[in-house]
């Protein structure tokens, strides 16, 4: 029986009420935060990272609220259901990024921006056309991370509610979309980064609970729980070993690779995560922020392992496919079946608490990633890179409420490209924002703090370089044409042959940037690099 065939089964007074007054309860509790923090947000910083007032442990849990989002929570478990091995890929990728962010990024990052990733830049070089292409790649990404956790709002609460799709899940997009706007516009950083503090902690406890229920289930025996994983898969054998989803060809490896490559490097680039780091006062409490958030991230990815294992054993994959064809509410079929299957009490309120804690994740990162978006706009945009020297400088009133406009405008548009993008995988989709940011953000930040000839026009470069391979290589590729899942079904106008552009983008991006450098006539300042240089390993002169 698939699950919508089991929620069929339970009463819809008790299913619809349990559903209701939970998803209630999370939006209210978000409000309440936002109305109270909205009361203490005031000037530019208060508005951007929260008056820098948060301390390590604080930021470590709001960061792995911000990183751990439906891609995680629904997609990443519903791929190891799906595909076992190679759907485990996806977590370990997503993991060991974090090593990248430690050593290079979060300290260095601390020292030297104050708001965004082109603050960082603007160190050495203070032209406008930097700023222009470093804020047009941030609204980029953002924009791609929101569609992911929307069509993941959308997949959760169609399923909750019972319905097929359509109406439904169309009136959840724009339902949360509205939510992040009021979120982003009336608390700013400090209501966001406390929703996203409680986020992670429901997330947390609620994914150790199915954790531990499904370890009951099997006495604590992994090696049982693998083999009837196994089983429950179709594939046999095949479903512990690599190859079932990305084995399969050599166009599948390389798109294996480069998706790895992708979600390694892709968190480094990330204009939300680069955020947060500007939420703590010192260098020392970002580097320490950055250390409890890979505790934290590596702690829920174990136990989402446990769980998409536990997918497969205890509804079956041809169950969860069945369901959703991308694998997005493995989750929540099993904690149905966890606490006594359709029709119980038990298994009603669990699925009910499972997917309540989901809505919670998404509302959370959107939240942050709506922010990061308006923040690239207004601070690198609107007030820098599109006034003339010779203009009136933006105040920071002003500049606050272009943010509040931002965030409207992202939100809507956000919201129109969720609506045709519902079929696809969020940790999928998400994997597409990594790669744009691997390839446009990373060289960019990495030349700038480590290589001393870097220059504007190679800044640039870089960063429109891989910002245009990424975005023109999905557009023709099978994620939007050539097949039935692909975004406009019924046409064939592919001729890239991988779903993630990671393997050619990303080292275009660093090539750009050296041509860029190379071919300039201008040459680098050298005394701003020693100034960067002085500033990133000491902190001195931070803001």
């Amino acid at each position: 029986m698939s699950g919508r065939a089991e929620l069929a089964a339970v009463p819809a007074a008790q299913h619809h009420l349990v559903a209701t007054a939970l998803f209630a309860a999370v939006v209210l509790v978000t409000l309440a935060i936002t109305l109270w923090a909205g009361r203490r947000s005031r000037a530019a910083e208060d508005f951007y990272v929260g008056g820098r007032s948060f301390s390590p442990v604080q930021n470590g849990f709001a960061i792995s609220g911000d990183y751990l989002s439906a891609a995680s929570f629904l997609g990443i478990t519903g791929l190891i259901a799906l595909y076992g091995y190679d759907g485990l890929l996806y977590s370990i990728g997503f993991l060991v990024a974090w090593l990248v962010v430690l050593m290079l990024v979060a300290e260095l990052v601390r020292n030297c921006g104050r708001y965004t990733l082109a603050d960082v830049l603007s160190v050495r070089m203070r032209q406008r056309p930097v700023r222009a292409a470093s804020g047009t790649a941030g609204v980029v990404v953002t924009l791609l991370y929101l569609v992911a956790q929307m069509v993941g709002a959308g997949s959760l609460v169609s399923l909750l509610l019972g319905t097929g799709g359509g109406p439904a899940r169309s009136w959840t997009i724009v339902g949360v979309g509205a939510l992040m706007v009021v979120y982003v516009t009336v608390g700013g950083m400090r209501a966001t980064t406390w929703i996203q503090i409680v986020k992670a902690v429901l997330l947390l406890c609620g994914t150790a609970l199915l954790t531990a229920l499904v370890l009951v289930r099997f006495h604590g025996d992994l090696a049982e729980l693998m083999r009837s994983a196994a089983r429950g898969s179709g594939a046999g054998s095949a479903y512990l070993e690599p190859g079932l989803k990305y084995g399969a060809t050599a166009t599948s490896r390389l798109d294996f690779i480069s998706l790895g490559l992708a979600l390694v490097l892709g968190t480094a680039g990330l204009p939300h995560i680069l955020a947060r780091f500007y939420t703590v006062p010192t260098a020392r409490a970002a580097r320490r922020s950055a250390v409890w958030a890979i505790g934290l991230v590596g702690c829920f990815y174990l136990m989402a392992i446990v769980l998409g294992l536990g997918a497969a054993a205890v509804v079956g994959s041809a169950a969860v496919r069945a369901d959703n064809p991308a694998g997005n509410t493995a989750v929540p079929l099993l904690a149905l079946d966890l606490g006594g299957g359709a029709g119980s009490t038990g298994g009603l309120v669990l699925f009910a608490v499972a997917s309540a804690v989901a809505f919670a994740t998404i509302l959370a990162v959107v939240a942050g990633l709506t922010l990061a978006s308006s923040a690239s706009f207004a601070h690198d945009l609107y007030a820098r890179a599109l006034r003339r020297s010779d203009e009136r400088p933006v105040t920071e009133r002003q500049e606050v409420a272009m943010a509040r406009i931002a965030a409207v405008a992202v939100g809507a548009l956000a919201i129109a490209i969720s609506l045709y993008a519902q079929r696809l995988n969020v940790a999928f989709l998400v994997g597409l924002a990594f790669a744009v940011a691997a390839s446009a953000n990373l060289p960019t930040l990495l030349y700038s703090l480590f290589w001393r000839r870097f220059t504007a026009r190679g800044a640039v470069w870089a960063v429109y370089g891989g910002l245009i391979a990424a975005l023109v290589l999905v557009a023709f590729s099978p994620v939007v044409s050539g097949g039935p899942d692909a975004i406009v079904p019924g046409v064939d106008f592919h001729w890239f042959p991988l779903e993630n552009p990671g393997l050619v983008s990303i080292p275009l991006g660093f090539l750009a940037g050296w041509l860029g450098t190379v071919t300039s006539r201008t040459r680098a300042d050298p005394d701003r690099y020693a100034e960067l240089e002085v500033r990133s390993l000491t902190g001195a002169g931070a803001v």
